[in-house]
C-alpha cells in the first residue's frame, strides 16, 4: 500500500497531472499513514500529540455510548411494542439497522463539504469532523427522518465551521448546531418529551392506538424520563433511578447510559484530551442549582437525579469539553464549566416548554468562551501590575 501510494502521489502533487485534487490525496493519505513532514527549523513545541491523534482517541472514547446506543435502540423497541421473544442479538439487530443509516448520512453529507471546502480554499483535509460526525448520530433520536438529518449536518458544517475558516476556528461546537438547526426547524422530532423510540411515534403518527391490545405494553410510558421530572412522574412510568444511570430508558441514542459516558470520560481524562476542570465544574453547577430548585420546590427531584436525565452527561463529558468552543484559560475553564452546569439545570426547572436545557447551555457558553478568558486574562494582568507596584 505504502509503495502504491509513493509511486502515484507525484501525479497529486501541486503541478502534477491531478494537482487540482492534491487535497483530498492528502487527506487520504493522511488518514492510512502519519505524514513524513517535519520542522525544518526550531520549533517552539515539540508533542508527539498531534490533531489526528486526539480525534481518533476522542472517537474511541465515544464507542462505548455508540454500542449501548445501539442496544438500547433495539431494546426499547422491543420493550415499546411487547416483543418477549427478542434476544440480545435481535436487539443489536434492529438498533445497527436504526443507527448505521445515521451514521452514513452525517459521514458522506459532512465528509463531503469538508473535501469540497478544502479544495476550493487549496488546505487540507483536517480531521475534525471525525468527531462532530461521530457525535451527531448520538444526540438525536433513532428515528429522526435522513433528510432532515442531511440538512442539519450541512448548516452545522457550512454556516457553522466552514464560514469561520474550518476545524479550530468555529465559535459554537458544530454537532450541537446540528441538533439546535433539528430542534428549531422541526421542533416535533426533536422536543425534549418526544417519544424517541424507533418504531412507536411512527407507529402513534398514524392514528394507531396506544394500547397493550394493539401490541405495547401497559407499563411503557413512551416518553422521556425529562417529560416525567418529578418522584410521582418517574414512579407512575416505571423509571428508576438506576434505569437512568444504566441507559434502559428512552432518549437519544448515545445519551441515556451514564455508565457507557463515564467509560469514555476516564478515557479522555486518561489521555488528557478533554479538561477534568470542565467536567467536575459542569456537575458542580448542575448540582447547586439542582438542589437549590429543590430547595425552593421549583422541583421533588434531588439535584442528583439532574446528572443522569437527558443529555447532562453527555454533554459535560463530549461537548463542552470541546477545546476549540470551550474556554482555553485554567480559571477560566472553571468558570466556563460552572455556568454550562447551572444553565442546563436552570432551563430546565424553569422553562416548562423545553426540558432539556444542556444544548443552550453549551451553545450559550461557547458564545461567551473568549469573553470568560478576555476577563480572566485581564484580572492576570492587572494583578500583577499591582505586585509589581508595590514590589517598587
Amino acid at each position: 500500500m505504502r509503495k502504491f501510494i509513493d509511486k502515484i502521489k507525484p501525479a497529486f502533487e501541486k503541478g502534477g497531472k491531478f494537482g487540482f485534487l492534491h487535497s483530498t490525496f492528502d487527506a487520504f493519505e493522511s488518514f492510512l499513514y502519519v505524514p513524513d513532514t517535519v520542522t525544518r527549523r526550531g520549533s517552539h513545541v515539540r508533542d508527539c500529540v498531534d490533531l489526528k491523534r486526539i480525534m481518533i482517541i476522542m472517537v474511541l472514547a465515544l464507542v462505548p455510548a455508540m454500542l449501548f446506543g445501539i442496544w438500547n435502540t433495539g431494546y426499547q423497541h422491543s420493550l415499546a411494542f411487547g416483543l418477549k421473544d427478542w434476544g440480545f442479538w435481535n436487539m443489536v439487530g434492529y438498533g445497527l439497522v436504526k443507527v448505521i443509516p445515521l451514521y452514513l448520512v452525517s459521514y458522506i453529507v459532512g465528509l463531503a463539504i469538508e473535501f469540497v471546502s478544502a479544495q476550493i480554499r487549496g488546505h487540507e483535509v483536517n480531521e475534525g469532523y471525525l468527531v462532530s460526525g461521530m457525535i451527531i448520530p448520538l444526540i438525536v433520536p433513532a428515528d429522526v427522518p435522513l433528510w432532515m438529518l442531511a440538512i442539519a449536518v450541512a448548516f452545522a458544517v457550512i454556516l457553522g465551521k466552514e464560514v469561520f475558516g474550518g476545524t479550530g476556528m468555529n465559535i459554537w461546537n458544530p454537532a450541537l448546531l446540528a441538533r439546535a438547526f433539528l430542534f428549531f426547524s422541526y421542533p416535533s422530532v426533536m422536543s425534549g418529551d418526544k417519544i424517541w423510540t424507533p418504531g412507536v411515534s411512527r407507529y402513534l403518527a398514524e392514528g394507531h392506538a396506544y394500547a397493550c391490545g394493539d401490541g405495547l405494553v401497559d407499563a411503557f410510558s413512551g416518553a422521556t424520563p425529562l417529560a416525567h421530572a418529578s418522584v410521582d412522574g418517574l414512579q407512575a412510568a416505571g423509571t428508576s433511578l438506576w434505569d437512568m444511570f444504566a441507559g434502559v430508558i428512552p432518549g437519544c441514542v448515545g445519551e441515556t447510559s451514564v455508565i457507557a459516558i463515564l467509560i469514555g470520560a476516564v478515557i479522555l481524562i486518561w489521555t488528557g484530551v478533554a479538561s477534568w476542570k470542565i467536567m467536575f465544574s459542569a456537575v458542580v453547577g448542575g448540582l447547586a442549582i439542582g438542589y437549590l430548585g429543590y430547595a425552593a420546590g421549583a422541583t421533588d427531584l434531588p439535584g442528583y437525579y439532574q446528572l443522569v436525565m437527558g443529555g447532562f452527561a453527555f454533554g459535560a463529558v463530549f461537548m463542552a469539553t470541546d477545546p476549540v468552543t470551550s474556554a482555553q484559560t485554567e480559571t477560566g475553564k472553571w468558570i466556563y464549566g460552572f455556568l454550562v452546569g447551572a444553565l442546563a439545570v436552570t432551563v430546565r426547572l424553569f422553562n416548562p416548554g423545553y426540558p432539556e436545557g444542556m444544548m443552550l447551555a453549551i451553545l450559550l457558553m461557547n458564545t461567551f468562551a473568549p469573553l470568560i478568558d478576555h476577563y480572566v486574562v485581564s484580572g492576570s494582568i492587572s494583578r500583577r501590575a499591582r505586585k509589581f507596584k508595590t514590589a517598587k
